[in-house]
């Protein structure tokens, strides 16, 4: 069994659900040395989400971000707006969703689904380049 942990950097990215799959494999090459395993993908981020989700028609990220807004609004009367009014239905976003993913690897590969795909969710307007985690665990090739 062997273990491995890396930390990258994403780009910063508007507000709104982005697909980062590429991204964030192209970062993770040591992916490829795994026949069987996990691999934990943490967003080290309280204001943006890490989501496994449809990955083909972009209409999809576009509705995502519309019902979120919908949910979790920027014009209700928060408490919390030291960092901006689009701070708090960021948490608020962040705590539905979350900020990790377990995928499974195998033969190389994350083991996602036809069409899946890891999203960004950037719930802030200027939410900057975001950090995540990622550790993979299991058996190399």
């Amino acid at each position: 069994m062997s273990w491995y942990q890396k930390q990258i950097k994403l780009a910063a990215y508007p507000k709104g659900c982005h697909l980062v799959h590429q991204e964030i494999v192209s970062q993770v090459p040591e992916i490829k040395q795994y026949k069987v395993g996990m691999a934990n993908i943490f967003l080290q981020h309280t204001s943006a989400s890490l989501m496994l989700n449809e990955n083909c028609d972009p209409d999809v990220r576009t509705d995502m971000d519309m019902a979120l807004d919908r949910v979790c609004p920027d014009n209700l009367p928060y408490i919390h707006t030291d960092e901006g009014p689009d701070d708090m239905p960021g948490h608020l976003k962040t705590g539905m969703i979350g900020v990790s993913l377990n995928i499974p690897i195998t033969n190389g590969k994350l083991n996602t689904g036809t069409w899946q795909g890891i999203y960004l969710c950037e719930h802030r307007i200027y939410g900057g380049s975001r950090k995540i985690v990622v550790t993979l665990q299991g058996e190399k090739k």
